[in-house]
């Protein structure tokens, strides 16, 4: 999914945005390849990252309940998925959820690794019941602070601390 996107002939912001938005890439992705590929200024590579990865949290806070309602009473397939996804979510998610409330949705969300992210964030706010727009913002701070995770890393910034030893 990643190259066909990257493979679109369309401008860097919007490919960025659209990189972003991808359940794995998320963040992680779109802001090196804005930066290293498209050669994008800091600032917009961190933004159009940034809002394309908060584009999902939109349609899954507001649109999972029903989609997967509808989806699993019209398919085996879809019902093993979801009940699938959902469990596997809740499992990594209900220490934190218990332990911090809903705040921990914003540093799940934060935490820029892999099964972590925008995606898994919306469906634990969805499975823990937390208050959609409250939802809405948590992943976005969540969110904002992995990007300024992922492009300090990308930039260097932690090598230059280890190598002072600081």
């Amino acid at each position: 999914m990643t190259q066909w996107i990257l493979g679109l002939h369309l401008a860097p912001e919007l490919l960025t945005f659209l990189l972003a938005m991808l359940p794995v890439a998320e963040l992680r992705v779109a802001i090196p390849v804005a930066l290293g590929i498209f050669g994008m200024s800091i600032p917009a590579a961190f933004i159009f990252s940034w809002l394309g990865s908060i584009v999902p949290a939109f349609i899954l806070v507001y649109g999972l309940g029903f989609l997967s309602d509808f989806l699993s009473r019209n398919s085996k397939t879809m019902k093993k998925f979801f009940d699938w996804w959902f469990e596997r979510t809740y499992k990594r998610f209900w220490k934190h959820h218990e332990k911090f409330g809903s705040v921990a949705l914003v540093i799940f969300v934060a935490i820029p690794l892999p099964v972590t992210g925008v995606w898994t964030g919306s469906v634990a706010s969805f499975l823990f019941g937390v208050e959609k727009k409250k939802s809405i913002a948590l992943i976005a701070l969540g969110s904002f602070i992995a990007g300024v995770i992922v492009t300090l890393v990308y930039l260097g910034v932690f090598s230059f601390f280890e190598a002072v030893k600081i």
